[in-house]
């Protein structure tokens, strides 16, 4: 059962994914919620904190999801495949979350602290791909940047089957991922 904590972070993203960060007011996110001021001021003490709140809830549960099945002793290959493919079918299960990090990774909203939280799936994938570096496999540049490449492949992807331009099926799976590993791979 949620708490009331949860329908408030719930609400907020809901809102935030229907009609954009802007537009959302505490007066909506009390209404979606069905709580009163004070229940949500009990939780949160102004909008940019929910909004905070919501991003962090998020990154975690991406994190989480980038994880799944992730095996340290495969090869780099299967390693970096298995976390891009959990980084798709997360935006592709989870697309409001999805789409809220990677909209507001870089909004004034979000705290430059919360923006660069520790996450274990960001410090695997950093690794991975400077391990690649060390081996000769992966482009010699900056991680992060690799990862931002990568990244943004898949939201793209992501994005593009959410307004329904193409299909997902296994074939177009198998070639994104091919996409993003020939994209930072020398």
């Amino acid at each position: 059962m949620m708490s009331k904590r949860d329908d408030i972070l719930n609400a907020t993203l809901d809102l935030i994914d229907e009609e954009g960060l802007q537009s959302v007011t505490i007066a909506k996110i009390m209404k979606r919620a069905k709580v009163g001021s004070g229940t949500l001021f009990n939780y949160f003490s102004n909008k940019e904190e929910l909004v905070n709140e919501v991003y962090k809830a998020a990154r975690k549960h991406m994190g989480e999801a980038l994880l799944r099945n992730y095996n340290p002793g495969l090869s780099l290959y299967e390693r970096f495949k298995c976390l891009q493919l959990n980084r798709l079918h997360f935006g592709l299960s989870s697309p409001k979350e999805f789409l809220f990090i990677d909209s507001y990774s870089y909004s004034p909203y979000i705290s430059a602290d919360l923006r660069k939280m520790e996450d274990a799936s960001r410090e695997i994938m950093l690794s991975l791909i400077e391990e690649g570096q060390t081996q000769g496999i992966f482009k010699e540049m900056d991680p992060h940047l690799s990862h931002q490449i990568i990244h943004g492949i898949m939201v793209s992807i992501v994005k593009g089957f959410i307004i329904q331009k193409y299909p997902l099926d296994e074939l177009q799976v198998q070639q994104t991922l091919e996409a993003c590993w020939k994209a930072i791979r020398v």
